[in-house]
């Protein structure tokens, strides 16, 4: 299978860079996939799951909106926050959501407080959906596709 180059950044690190096969990203249109030799784009990335594919496994991340661009042979991922599934705890994205919750629903806050809440709720409540999707499965973040690491289905 053809491969193409990638660099996933946010503003404190570069979290991936390689040759992979293939990568899933959220966008405001719907999930799209680019794989070597995709037309060229840019767009705009929302909070979701991003799964990179290379040599038969898939590794997933949490992603908190950003932008992507593809030339066709490289693919540029600025992203606002990118966590690997075995980088999330859990309990303190469980804890960063009850706390989101708790602020949004005070009456004394602006709009556009309001607004800042709703964000990052969305964030969080996407890191915990992805971390449950992973972590529960004893997925340690990298898995064959359909078949974990362990083997087990």
């Amino acid at each position: 299978m053809s491969t193409f180059h990638i660099e996933i950044a946010t503003t404190e690190r570069v979290v991936y860079k390689d040759e992979v096969e293939g990568v899933t990203l959220p966008t405001f249109d719907g999930e799209i996939t680019v794989l070597a030799g995709h037309v060229p784009l840019v767009t705009i990335l929302k909070p979701g799951e991003l799964v990179i594919r290379k040599e038969g496994e898939v590794r997933p991340y949490a992603i908190g909106g950003g932008f992507l661009e593809m030339d066709g042979k490289k693919l540029i991922v600025l992203a606002d926050t990118t966590e690997h599934v075995a980088e999330i705890d859990e309990q303190r994205a469980e804890e960063a959501r009850q706390r989101a919750e708790e602020l949004k629903k005070t009456k004394a806050i602006s709009d556009v407080e309001f607004a800042k809440m709703s964000a990052k709720l969305e964030r969080d409540l996407n890191r915990l959906r992805i971390v449950r999707k992973y972590k529960h499965r004893g997925h340690t973040g990298i898995m064959q596709e359909g078949v974990r690491k362990d083997g087990a289905e």
